[in-house]
C-alpha cells in the first residue's frame, strides 16, 4: 500500500516565476534555501536539499504543471519512487495558487512528507515570493 497528501497555498508570484524557479538549479536553491541541482527537461534528473531528495522529471506543461518521480533517502530501499505533481493556477496578475499532489508515498510516511512540504518548501517559498 501507499499513501498520498495534497497541499495548496497562494503565492505572490506569477506561474512563470514559480515554474522557472522550480526547474532551475539556482532558482530552486534560492526559493528553498538549500542546494539543488535540476536538469529542466523531461527525463532530466534532479536533487534537492543536499541530495536528500532525488528524482526524474516525467512531464512538463510550461508554467502550469510539473510531474516528477520523487524519493528521499528515507524511502525503504525496495520502495518505488513516489509521484509528485505541482500545479500552478493563475489567480490574478501576480498571484498563483500552488497545489502539490504527492502520491505513492511509502506507508506510514505521508504525514511526515506533508509537514516537510510545509516546512521546507511552502514556508521558504512564501518568504521568497511573498504571501497573498
Amino acid at each position: 500500500m501507499s499513501e498520498s497528501t495534497t497541499l495548496v497555498t497562494i503565492m505572490a508570484a506569477t506561474q512563470r516565476e514559480i515554474y522557472e524557479a522550480w526547474l532551475d538549479s539556482a532558482g530552486h536553491s534560492r526559493m528553498t534555501g538549500s542546494h539543488a541541482i535540476v536538469n529542466p527537461v523531461v527525463g532530466g534528473k534532479f536533487s534537492a536539499w543536499d541530495g536528500y531528495i532525488e528524482g526524474t522529471t516525467l512531464e512538463l506543461q510550461p508554467y502550469s504543471r510539473i510531474v516528477q518521480a520523487w524519493r528521499t533517502s528515507e524511502f525503504p530501499p525496495d520502495s518505488n519512487d513516489s509521484h509528485l505533481e505541482i500545479l500552478l493556477k493563475k489567480i490574478d496578475e501576480d498571484k498563483t495558487e500552488v497545489t502539490v499532489v504527492h502520491t505513492e508515498i511509502p506507508d506510514g510516511q505521508a504525514e511526515d512528507y506533508r509537514q516537510g512540504w510545509e516546512d521546507f518548501y511552502f514556508k521558504p517559498m512564501l518568504e521568497y515570493f511573498g504571501e497573498e
